[in-house]
């Protein structure tokens, strides 16, 4: 029998994303972000408050990076989450991680994480959910650690970890259970 838990955003797994940017001085700015993700093939949506320095920072700069944190870098990450750029100037110092200038869009690449994607900012939407910041993709940059023999991302070498909205857990991501579009395809008979 089901439970009725009234009305409550879950939904299993939910992305652990970084967003980086460029303050006004120039330094950098992460941020842990999980109410976002791909919404078309050259396309990202970032569903956040826009009180966050992030946001600010989107705005005057036009563009960001949106990456993929690891396990190793785990500490870093949920810190990321936790501090202010609005209260902690030295937030990304702070982290002991690295970054250096994306070639595509005026933002910084973390170098630690190991899949990050180029986005510049095609539109700021204010509705009456909230703000949202639609970003293209233009470009995509993996560590070839992280990739198969083919060159494509390998979902198993990535180390990634996802956020879930029940009890603010974190989980380790990589075990393939199935083929897409294959998996299912007994049951078209």
């Amino acid at each position: 029998m089901k439970k009725d838990l009234g009305v409550k955003p879950y939904t299993f797994p939910m992305p652990v994303l970084m967003i980086s940017t460029y303050n006004e001085d120039g330094t950098v700015d992460v941020m842990n972000m999980a109410w976002g993700g791909v919404c078309a093939a050259n396309m990202v949506a970032l569903n956040i408050d826009e009180d966050h320095k992030t946001s600010e920072n989107i705005k005057k700069r036009g563009a960001f990076t949106l990456s993929i944190a690891d396990i190793p870098h785990i500490e870093a990450a949920d810190f990321f989450g936790i501090a202010s750029g609005n209260k902690m100037a030295d937030k990304f110092a702070r982290s002991g991680l690295h970054a250096v200038r994306s070639e595509k869009v005026d933002a910084p690449v973390v170098e630690e994480f190991p899949l990050t994607l180029e986005c510049r900012v095609a539109e700021c939407q204010h509705t009456a959910y909230g703000f949202r910041v639609l970003g293209e993709i233009v470009g995509t940059l993996a560590e070839e650690s992280a990739l198969d023999e083919k060159g494509r991302v390998d979902p198993t070498k990535l180390n990634a970890f996802v956020f879930d909205q029940f009890q603010s857990g974190y989980y380790a991501v990589g075990e393939k259970v199935g083929q897409a579009w294959s998996t299912g395809a007994g049951l078209m008979k």
